[in-house]
């Protein structure tokens, strides 16, 4: 049997670019993040990880069961 059940990581913008650098700006559309409020359901992989600690200030976690 093969294995299809990915883990996912959900992340919310919480708090707005303005005034922050392009590379982090550039990190949240990567997430499929541009506005506030909006929420992206993306694999939970190393590179994902890395770029949500980059704009950590700026994301919440949502932690799926």
């Amino acid at each position: 049997m093969a294995e299809n059940t990915r883990k996912t990581v959900s992340i919310e913008q919480v708090r707005s670019p303005i005034g922050r650098s392009e590379d982090q700006r550039g990190t949240l559309i990567g997430l499929k993040l541009n506005k506030m409020g909006r929420t992206a359901s993306l694999e939970d992989t190393p590179a994902v990880r890395g770029m949500i600690a980059k704009v950590a200030h700026l994301v919440r976690v949502i932690e799926s069961k």
